[in-house]
C-alpha cells in the first residue's frame, strides 16, 4: 500500500514541521552553511558599514539561519534574501530559497513576484558593485561589461533555480497524483473483489437453491407414487395377488425413473468439479466460482429433460396410483423451449404431487392451454374425501413445492397463483411466456 493521504500523514517521523529527520537534518546543515557564509561576509559589511566587525558578524549569523525555515515558509526565507542583497551576503540562501519557492504549492503569480524582486535587486547590486569597482581601477574593461555582468549575474542567481524548482515540483506532484490513483485503483480492485465475492456467493446460494428445488421435483413425485403404490400393495397383496403384481412394477419403473433423472442431474453436477482450481486470490477464486455455476447451468439445459408431451403419462401414473384425473387440453398443441416445457411440466408435475400428500383420494382437474403468445397450466382438486377413506400413505411435506413452482415461473417472467378454492380443494395456476 502506498503512503499517501492519510497514511502518509500517519508516516510522518521527522521533528516539527519535517515529514523526515533526514530532511530536517539536510535544513539544517544548509542553515549553518549559510549562517557561516553571511557571518564572514558580515565582517566587510560591518566594515563599509563603518559599525564593528562584532555586529556584522551577528547580523550575518542571524540573518543566515534563517534558512532552516525553508519548507514552512519559504517567502519569508526569499524576502530575507531579498532583503540583505544589497549587504552582498546571503547568495546560498537566495539560491535556495528560490528553488524551495518554485518546488512549493504556493500560486504562480506570488512565486512569479518574488523572483522578479530577486532579480532586479540582484541586477541592481550587481550593476552599483562592478561600476564602482571600474571607477576605482580595479576593473579595466570597457563601459559594455557593466550591463553584460550585471544581466548575466542576476539571470544566472536567479533563472537555475527558479527553473529547477518547478520541474521538481511538477515531478514532486505528478508522482503524487499516481501515487493517488495507485492507491485509488487498489481499493478499487479490493472492492471489486469483494463484489466478486459476493456474486459468487450469491451464485452459489442461487445454485443450491436450483439443486434442492430439482432434487424435490424429481424425488417428491416418484417416491410419493412409490409410497402411495407400496401401501396399496400392502392393502391388497392378500385379496388381488394380480393387482399386487401390477402395484409392485409401477412401484419397481417409478424407482428406476427417479434413478435415472437423479444420475442426470448427479452428472451434470460433476461435470462442473474439475473448473474449481486452488486459487490463491479472492477474484480468481470467484470468478471460477461463478464461471463452474454458469457452465453446470448450461450443461443442465443441454440434458435432455421432462417436455409437455410427458404430461399425459404423468397423469397416467397418477391414475394408476389410484387418483381420479381428468386431463384437457385447449388449443393447438407445440413446441416450447426446452426450459418452457421443463417449468409446464413441473408445476403440473409437483401440484399432483401435492394432491397425493394432502388430498389423496381427491379428484382432480388437469388443464393446459396453448394460447397465442403463453401456455397456461392448472391443476384443480376437489375436496378430499372423509378421513376413513383417505390414503393411509401419511406422505411427509416439506412445505417447499409450492416456493419452488412459483422461483420457476416467476424466473421465466410468468404468473403463479395458488389457493383454496370456495368449494374446499385446492388449485394451483400459471401462466408462462411462450417467447
Amino acid at each position: 500500500m502506498t503512503t499517501t493521504g492519510e497514511e502518509h500523514e500517519a508516516a510522518r517521523g521527522g521533528p516539527w514541521w519535517w515529514a523526515r529527520w533526514r530532511s530536517a537534518v539536510l535544513d539544517g546543515a544548509l542553515a549553518a552553511v549559510s549562517a557561516v557564509e553571511c557571518a564572514v561576509e558580515g565582517v566587510p559589511f560591518a566594515r563599509d558599514a563603518g559599525i564593528a566587525p562584532v555586529v556584522g558578524v551577528v547580523f550575518g549569523l542571524l540573518a543566515g539561519s534563517v534558512l532552516v525555515v525553508r519548507r514552512r515558509w519559504p517567502i519569508a526565507v526569499v524576502l530575507v534574501a531579498i532583503a540583505i542583497t544589497p549587504a552582498e551576503m546571503g547568495f546560498l540562501m537566495g539560491v535556495v530559497g528560490l528553488y524551495t519557492l518554485a518546488a512549493s504549492e504556493l500560486p504562480r503569480r506570488i512565486i512569479g513576484s518574488l523572483a522578479g524582486m530577486s532579480l532586479v535587486g540582484t541586477l541592481i547590486v550587481t550593476f552599483v558593485r562592478v561600476r564602482q569597482d571600474m571607477a576605482r581601477g580595479d576593473l579595466t574593461l570597457g563601459d559594455w561589461f557593466v550591463p553584460f555582468a550585471s544581466i548575466t549575474t542576476a539571470i544566472g542567481m536567479t533563472a537555475p533555480p527558479v527553473l529547477l524548482g518547478l520541474y521538481v515540483g511538477a515531478r514532486r506532484r505528478l508522482m503524487e497524483s499516481l501515487r493517488e490513483r495507485a492507491d485509488s485503483l487498489e481499493r478499487e480492485l479490493q472492492l471489486l473483489a469483494e463484489r466478486a465475492e459476493e456474486r459468487a456467493e450469491w451464485a452459489r446460494g442461487e445454485e443450491r437453491t436450483r439443486i434442492a428445488r430439482e432434487m424435490h421435483d424429481v424425488v417428491a413425485h416418484r417416491v410419493s407414487l412409490m409410497v402411495v403404490h407400496a401401501a396399496a400393495l400392502q392393502a391388497v397383496a392378500r385379496k388381488d395377488p394380480e393387482k399386487a403384481v401390477r402395484n409392485a412394477a409401477l412401484v419397481g419403473d417409478m424407482g428406476r425413473q427417479a434413478l435415472t433423472e437423479l444420475r442426470e442431474m448427479l452428472g451434470v453436477l460433476r461435470s462442473g468439479d474439475g473448473v474449481r482450481g486452488g486459487s490463491s486470490s479472492a477474484v480468481p477464486a470467484a470468478v471460477e466460482v461463478a464461471a463452474a455455476v454458469s457452465r453446470a447451468v448450461a450443461d443442465e439445459a443441454a440434458v435432455e429433460g421432462p417436455c409437455l408431451s410427458d404430461v399425459e403419462e404423468l397423469v397416467g401414473q397418477s391414475a394408476a396410483a389410484g387418483m381420479v384425473v381428468d386431463l384437457s387440453v385447449e388449443g393447438e398443441a407445440r413446441s416450447y423451449a426446452a426450459e418452457i416445457e421443463q417449468t409446464a411440466f413441473r408445476v403440473v408435475q409437483e401440484a399432483l404431487t401435492n394432491v397425493h400428500k394432502h388430498a389423496a383420494g381427491a379428484k382432480t382437474y388437469v388443464r393446459l392451454a396453448h394460447r397465442v403468445s403463453e401456455i397456461a397450466m392448472q391443476v384443480e382438486n376437489e375436496p378430499p374425501p372423509e378421513a376413513g377413506s383417505a390414503s393411509s400413505a401419511r406422505l411427509p411435506s416439506g412445505g417447499n413445492g409450492l416456493v419452488g413452482m412459483k422461483e420457476r415461473v416467476v424466473a421465466l417472467g410468468g404468473v403463479f397463483v395458488s389457493g383454496p378454492t370456495e368449494a374446499g380443494g385446492f388449485r394451483v395456476s400459471a401462466v408462462i411466456p411462450a417467447a
